[in-house]
């Protein structure tokens, strides 16, 4: 079984040709994201990229108010910082980690040299862009028009989806942040599902326990957002 902990782990930097590999290898840093660790603010300059490996990064957006709502989670399928090499520099989201673990650091003027190169890596990079672009679409869908059943049911797949195992740490206040509704909206979905026998949820640890329980409540806008990244995203060595 492969290090839980490699580079490999990571989707992105999995498929990296070997040219492309040799350059960047050896200038990540393995970095530790604990829980709740603001990874960058809205407006911030972008020095770094991070490729999670078993840890998950929820992008927000920040009212003025200080109210919050999540509106894409990235994990062991993508990277954090796509405005460094699309442009904008800065972004107004905040990245902050959902659930805890590790991460490589990639510093950002190495990435957009290689985006720059206008190879594999760029067209690797627009691919996870516009697959995480639907991601965005599809959430600001689901939290107008979906019950909080179904959104944490979409939210908990996504989630373990991005990573290793069937279980994560997160407090229902976060998850309230993070889906932008109030926690006890959240407990009470929380307590359906584990009286369904699907999750079991305690002192912030949750354990997903039938996966196909989640599938048949989820919502559409989970299968509409695996199916672009599994189109998009692939086996991108044939790229």
């Amino acid at each position: 079984m492969e290090d839980q902990h490699h580079p490999n782990v990571n989707h992105l930097l999995a498929v990296l040709p070997e040219a492309e590999r040799a350059r960047l290898a050896p200038q990540l840093t393995r970095v530790d994201m604990p829980l709740g660790q603001v990874v960058y603010e809205s407006g911030d300059r972008l020095d770094h990229v991070y490729f999670p490996t078993t840890s998950i990064v929820s992008l927000l957006y920040v009212m003025e108010n200080g109210a919050s709502a999540e509106i894409a989670i990235v994990g062991n399928e993508g990277l954090i910082g796509i405005a460094l090499f699309m442009g904008g520099e800065t972004t107004p989201s905040r990245a902050i980690v959902q659930s805890a673990g590790q991460a490589y650091r990639l510093d950002a003027r190495l990435l957009k040299e290689e985006f720059n190169r206008a190879g594999p890596v760029q067209r690797l990079l627009l691919r996870y862009t516009q697959a995480l672009i639907t991601q965005m679409a599809q959430t600001a869908v689901c939290n107008r028009h979906h019950s909080i059943d179904q959104q944490l049911c979409r939210w908990l797949l996504l989630s373990i989806d991005r990573l290793p195992s069937n279980e994560l740490t997160m407090t229902q206040e976060l998850i309230a942040n993070m889906l932008g509704v109030r926690r006890s909206g959240v407990t009470e979905a929380a307590l359906k599902l584990q009286d369904a026998g699907l999750i079991r949820y305690s002192h912030g640890h949750i354990k997903v326990l039938d996966r196909p329980g989640l599938e048949k409540r989820v919502c559409e806008c989970y299968n509409v957002v695996k199916r672009e990244f599994d189109r998009l995203l692939p086996d991108l060595k044939a790229m």
